[in-house]
């Protein structure tokens, strides 16, 4: 990838050619979005107030509108498109495909540990989850970069109980039969269900972590000190600990800190005039869509990156950064041009921005009323 910092702006003639200033640069460019973005606005309010009351009365008409009138969702619907066909493609040309190996074997997991737990379960999936295995077993003779021991690690031990204990049957008995044939020389461990210990107090207490809540403000203003990449990775290992839908995370974090190109990145999303000159890193979080086979998952790209977010936020403020959240709005201008810049492929979907840094003490944040509780939860509605 080119080294953007390191890009030199263009120039103008004026008796002589003269270099155009980076920021000028991003003025201009800011200026024309901000125009195009008025034209477009305008279009479409006038498209809206005509033809969305009329498709709103039907599903079928919603369609016709959305598919005709405005291409609000095309973005979405290419995305999603190529990321089921990059599923099969990784999983069966390539072996580079893991998403499938780490959703089969936490439902072996999921299994193993229900109360009581069936003498038989996962049949329907079981012959496919040691095949993938063998996948990325090969593909490691390969490539040993390529696959993470770890997850075959964790496979292995999963998969290995699970043969010990479940009742052998058709299906099940051919995928036992497999399995012991394969050559594995990734270590035996003991990544399999466990009893937590629950002796004592929590490691936090209720009150430790609402004083961390509290202080965690959105921070706009940094001091000129840049972050440490091992203080980074600290907060990045809290993050990735966060709950995801099967175990597949599927997402990535993609740490911006040579200051030009965090300049460029902060510069593409809404919202960021006035303070984000200043920001010494960024955080883009990508959902890749590539993770799953069925278009009903689509939307856990965001849900998963969201809560490896928020334990960002907070890590980040445990180790004496702040954070500033920054909305990714669904604009193909801003989209376009943040592929281009971080070389994303079409199934690789901005999910936010996480702008941090070192705090300057004289900045100021706002206030930010939440909701009251009253607002906020109802049990039983």
């Amino acid at each position: 990838m080119r080294n953007h910092s390191q890009e030199v702006a263009g120039s103008e003639a004026s008796g002589g050619t003269q270099p155009v200033s980076t920021e000028r640069r991003w003025t201009v460019d800011r200026v024309r979005r901000g125009v195009a973005w008025r034209a477009h606005h305008a279009v479409q309010s006038t498209r809206d107030a005509l033809l969305l009351p009329l498709a709103a009365g039907s599903g079928w008409l919603s369609s016709v509108f959305y598919a005709l009138a405005s291409g609000a969702f095309n973005r979405e619907h290419r995305g999603v498109a190529y990321g089921r066909r990059q599923f099969p493609k990784l999983a069966s040309v390539s072996a580079h495909h893991h998403y499938q190996l780490r959703r089969n074997v936490h439902r072996l997991e999921k299994g193993l540990i229900m109360r009581p737990r069936r003498a038989s379960f996962g049949a329907n999936y079981i012959e496919e989850t040691v095949a993938t295995y063998a996948q990325l077993l090969a593909r490691r003779e390969i490539d040993p970069t390529a696959v993470d021991d770890l997850e075959l690690g964790w496979a292995q031990d999963v998969l290995t109980l699970y043969f010990d204990v479940v009742a052998p049957s058709g299906t099940i008995a051919r995928a036992r039969d497999r399995w012991a044939s394969l050559q594995r020389d990734v270590a035996q461990g003991t990544r399999v269900p466990y009893l937590r210990d629950l002796t004592g107090t929590p490691p936090v207490s209720y009150e430790d972590l609402h004083k961390l809540a509290l202080r965690r403000r959105s921070v706009r203003w940094y001091a000129s000190r840049s972050v440490e990449r091992d203080v980074i990775d600290k907060a990045l290992e809290v993050a990735t600990l966060s709950p995801s839908a099967c175990n597949r995370q599927p997402f990535e974090f993609r740490i911006i800190d040579a200051p030009e190109l965090v300049r460029r990145v902060i510069a593409i999303p809404l919202g960021t005039a006035g303070y984000g000159h200043q920001v010494p890193a960024v955080a883009v979080i990508i959902g890749k869509l590539r993770a799953f086979a069925t278009e009903r998952d689509r939307h856990l790209i965001y849900i998963d990156g969201g809560l490896a977010a928020m334990a960002f936020l907070l890590a980040l403020e445990s180790l004496g950064l702040s954070s500033v959240c920054i909305n990714w709005a669904d604009l193909a201008p801003q989209e376009q041009e943040m592929s281009r810049l971080l070389h994303l492929e079409p199934d690789e979907r901005v999910v936010m921005l996480i702008g941090f840094g070192y705090p300057d003490p004289e900045g100021m944040v706002p206030y930010s009323q939440k909701k009251p509780l009253v607002l906020f939860r109802h049990f039983n509605a």
